[in-house]
């Protein structure tokens, strides 16, 4: 497979920069934010994030939307480092839809590609490696290509003994889909249990059907954090996030700064968590 480029058609605009004037002041607010992060002491366990907006960053610099992906791909490792930096312990990233493969042919075929090369990429990251980070495909791949299948089984079967952060990239997936996954799993289960419907229905309880989703073993997000300016999960972990604080950044996924990822995460440290106390 060749090398997807970046980008791959150039711009009659420069993308975004930070204006060299001001880049200190960037620099001296975001180590600032750092260190009250980290004297809160109280981060997430488990991010979720929606990776959203890469087209439309594309669009806005004149780029075609395949780019917008390359750019988008790399904004989610520099994401994952920072996570590695705080010692955020489980991390679920959204990065393709059940309903992402209704989009143009030229497009879905360039994210297929994308997530095999970013699977290699990933085996062969040294950081990946010496944090021990088990990576973890989540979603149907049923329809994907056989040559990114199996990349992502390689990058999965590579870290499936590693001990340190639990990362899920979400591929071909959709909330409802996986609730569906996880009782018709349970079902079969008790089937070759020889548990009978009527008992089934008796003693069901929500901690069973947890065990079956693509999740299971790991605590529910407590923040998840969508980008682009849309205020809507679009059927993210519906199961996982009855109790999760929700942030809604204005930024599109590769414009997503590292200082917009801390003063999300001071946000969340404002907030009391009830659980519906």
């Amino acid at each position: 497979m060749s090398t997807i480029s970046r980008p791959l058609l150039r711009s009659t605009r420069a993308p975004k920069l930070i204006d060299t004037l001001t880049r200190p002041l960037y620099w001296l607010y975001e180590r600032q934010l750092l260190q009250t992060v980290r004297a809160q002491q109280r981060l997430p366990k488990h991010i979720g994030i929606i990776m959203d907006g890469n087209r439309r960053f594309a669009r806005s610099i004149g780029l075609d939307v395949r780019a917008g992906h390359n750019y988008g791909a790399d904004k989610a490792r520099e994401v994952l480092d920072w996570c590695l930096e705080l010692g955020i312990p489980h991390v679920t990233l959204w990065g393709f839809s059940k309903d992402n493969r209704n989009r143009t042919a030229d497009e879905v075929i360039h994210l297929h590609q994308l997530f095999a090369e970013q699977a290699r990429e990933l085996m062969g990251d040294e950081r990946l490696h010496r944090n021990r980070v088990r990576v973890q495909i989540i979603g149907e791949l049923g329809d994907f290509p056989e040559e990114s299948r199996e990349a992502l089984r390689e990058m999965e079967e590579a870290t499936r003994d590693y001990g340190g952060m639990r990362l899920n990239v979400a591929l071909g997936y959709g909330g409802r889909e996986e609730i569906v996954a996880a009782i018709r799993n349970l079902l079969a289960e008790k089937q070759r249990q020889g548990v009978a419907l009527e008992e089934l229905a008796r003693t069901l309880d929500a901690g069973e059907i947890g065990r079956h989703l693509y999740t299971a073993g790991m605590p529910d997000p407590d923040f998840v954090i969508r980008t682009s300016g849309e205020v809507r999960l679009s059927g993210f972990l519906l199961w996982q996030t009855a109790y999760s604080e929700f942030y809604f950044c204005d930024a599109f996924w590769p414009d997503f700064r590292k200082i917009d990822f801390l003063r999300a995460l001071r946000h969340f440290q404002a907030r009391e968590r009830r659980f519906g106390r």
